[in-house]
């Protein structure tokens, strides 16, 4: 069978290919080897923030909730792909920009590879004792204590999680502090918060194994210890996931196992194949996927501005450099600053706790990046992408726009206006 486009994953960017091109009229297929909504919808986003929102309410109510609602959303993908032809099974590339599936071979003008990414796990002693975060989200019951290697976006989420259901969790990282892509500001402050919380840090260690029983061995400057709890999850990053056939089809990887793209156009070393969201590396994010997706359709996207949210209590977002990246370019800049302890609003709330940073150009005053810790930062970085994107300078937020009263959106214009 013939089709004018055949993707292969119907995660975010897979499905919403696929529902583009079946909308501009294209003869277009999805392969997909599990659920629809790939990792994001079944065994990440959707799951994980689900529980995040889920406070302390019992751990069986809690997943009840996931449930309903990825089975609910699995059918908005369903309905949005009402035009594609939908094909289960896992699919290996052939020659000729030809697919197998099983036992059929079908064949596209186009083939789109939007197969995602799967957990990572350290090359430790034991390494096999310790769950994943597809594992976590099929939990029956939590243990009483919990060891989480990696204090990254997934292990803090989690972190987060358990600490609101009244688990003891111990938290190992490599690096010397929590969160390693974030403003080391926000990074610092949400790890004293979350210690507040009850949660335990160890940073700067080296997980060396872990043994039967659950007992960790760690490293530091001080020498080996041993971490004895319940349960460990592996939260170390995720690894790419390609189909079988790229090299019998010239579709190169990086060294890092990749598949290689053109950044602006998707495309990779084979001519007619294009790949798209975690497969290609060129960042690890559901929306950045499907941003990937809007440029293979021929939209205009800025690539540029791709904002991040951790979902922790409190959450952290940014959108933008640090200014560890920019002093390393050296970029010059100006900083400014809004506390949430004085904002009515988050008064008002109980939500004192945190602040925006905004980074600036000093002499176009262009603002350059938002770094946000505190209660809906998810929510409050949707108008600090819009300014990024649009070159928009401090003085538009802080004087031009009018922010509403009283509202958390007026922390943006706040640190716009203190930027120094």
């Amino acid at each position: 069978m013939k089709f004018d486009a055949l993707v292969i994953g119907a995660g975010p960017g897979g499905y919403t290919l696929a529902a583009g091109l079946a909308a501009e009229g294209l003869r277009t297929a999805i392969v997909e080897k599990s659920l629809p909504g790939g990792t994001c919808l079944n065994r990440g986003c959707i799951p994980t923030k689900t529980l995040c929102a889920s406070g302390d309410a019992p751990w069986a109510e809690a997943m009840q909730h996931v449930r309903d609602i990825t089975d609910t959303l699995r059918g908005d993908v369903r309905a949005a792909l009402s035009g594609v032809e939908f094909i289960e099974g896992e699919a290996a590339l052939l020659p000729e920009r030809k697919v197998r599936v099983g036992e059929n071979v079908y064949s596209a003008e186009r083939i789109y590879i939007a197969t995602g990414s799967a957990p990572a796990s350290l090359p430790i002693s034991g390494a096999e004792l310790a769950i994943d975060s597809n594992e976590f989200l099929k939990l029956e019951t939590l243990p009483q204590r919990v060891a989480i290697i990696g204090a990254g976006v997934i292990g803090l989420e989690f972190a987060s999680i358990l600490a609101d259901k009244g688990v003891d969790v111990t938290v190992l990282e490599y690096c010397k502090e929590i969160l390693p892509p974030a403003d080391k500001d926000v990074a610092k402050r949400l790890r004293s918060i979350l210690k507040r919380r009850g949660i335990a840090f160890l940073t700067g260690v080296t997980v060396n194994a872990i043994h039967p029983g659950f007992a960790v061995d760690y490293e530091d400057r001080k020498g080996i210890s041993t971490l004895d709890t319940d349960l460990v999850i592996m939260a170390v990053g995720r690894r790419p996931v390609v189909p079988e056939g790229c090299a019998e089809t010239d579709v190169e990887l990086t060294p890092r196992g990749f598949i290689k793209v053109d950044p602006s156009t998707m495309a990779t070393s084979a001519e007619g194949i294009y790949a798209l969201g975690d497969c290609n590396g060129l960042c690890m994010l559901a929306h950045a996927a499907e941003a990937q997706a809007r440029i293979l359709l021929g939209k205009n996207v800025n690539m540029q501005a791709m904002p991040s949210v951790v979902f922790t209590h409190p959450a952290c977002a940014w959108v933008g450099p640090t200014e560890e990246s920019l002093e390393a370019d050296g970029q010059a800049f100006i900083s400014g600053k809004a506390l949430y302890a004085g904002n009515g609003k988050a008064l008002a709330d109980g939500a004192s706790e945190g602040f925006v940073k905004v980074l600036a150009d000093p002499d176009s005053r262009r603002i350059l990046a938002v770094h946000i810790l505190g209660e809906d930062a998810d929510a409050l970085i949707g108008e600090a992408t819009l300014a990024v994107a649009l070159g928009a300078d401090i003085d538009t937020l802080a004087s031009y726009v009018i922010h509403p009263h009283p509202t958390l959106t007026e922390l943006l214009a706040t640190a716009c206006g203190n930027c120094r």
